[in-house]
């Protein structure tokens, strides 16, 4: 679970104040500490949602925070807000570079904080389902090099599909007809490619161009699975309605 999120700040009045208007206007647990030191170890072990960072505290400040979450481990993605009083050209440059999505400037204003929040929450989300892969076993056809391969998914994402082949096959670009069981023998179609090959004749197939009507289509029939599947992953949408 990752439906939480970090703030680090070694202002206690500001940090508090954070904390406060996040838990009350989200539901999500909120973790809050003044010591940046410390707040590399969890960093290292737990996941966030978000996390917020002080522009400056004694080292690590926050562009070293942000630059040591970028290079690897479980926050690698994961967004995060500069919190500053200097608005700077010099200083948001730094900011952005070190690996920064926004900047929110003190004092703080509550009302910007949670815009930013609920903004970075519905972009993960928004991310996840891309990738989010769901089990299911259909008719796939694959057309590549002048051949034409009969095949089954094993899963299948808004993004991509792992597949089951009776013949190994190039890597190499792809035509993906997709037969899904509620689109009347009509299947989706696109343009992709062969990005990795497990054994078993198994072959991950990155979706690199739909056509609007059927990128539709294929959201259409997955979403709800996808939704389905892992209502529990994160926060329940009502947890970001309240005001």
């Amino acid at each position: 679970m990752d439906s939480r999120i970090l703030i680090v700040d070694d202002d206690p009045a500001s940090c508090a104040l954070m904390k406060e208007v996040l838990v009350h206007a989200t539901g999500v647990e909120v973790r809050a500490m003044t010591d940046s030191r410390a707040a590399v170890g969890h960093l290292a072990k737990e996941k966030f949602m978000v996390i917020l960072l002080d522009f400056r505290m004694p080292s690590p400040d926050g562009p070293e925070l942000a630059r040591l979450i970028r290079k690897a481990g479980l926050n690698q993605m994961t967004p995060i807000i500069m919190v500053s009083d200097d608005q700077s050209t010099s200083a948001i440059s730094e900011g952005f570079a070190a690996g920064a999505h926004f900047f929110l400037y003190k004092p703080i204003d509550k009302t910007r904080l949670l815009r930013l929040v609920r903004a970075m929450h519905g972009a993960v989300e928004h991310e996840r389902r891309r990738f989010r892969r769901v089990p299911l076993r259909t008719r796939v056809k694959l057309q590549f090099d002048h051949e034409e391969v009969e095949a089954e998914t094993i899963d299948v994402s808004l993004n991509g599909m792992l597949v089951r082949t009776p013949n190994t096959i190039p890597a190499s670009p792809v035509r993906v007809s997709l037969y899904t069981p509620n689109q009347a023998g009509m299947p989706i179609t696109g343009s992709g490619a062969v990005v990795r090959a497990l054994s078993d004749n198994r072959f991950g197939i990155q979706l690199n161009r739909l056509a609007p009507i059927e990128s539709s289509r294929l959201q259409e029939f997955l979403l709800p699975m996808i939704l389905n599947n892992n209502e529990g992953d994160a926060a329940p949408a009502s947890t970001f309605a309240r005001a």
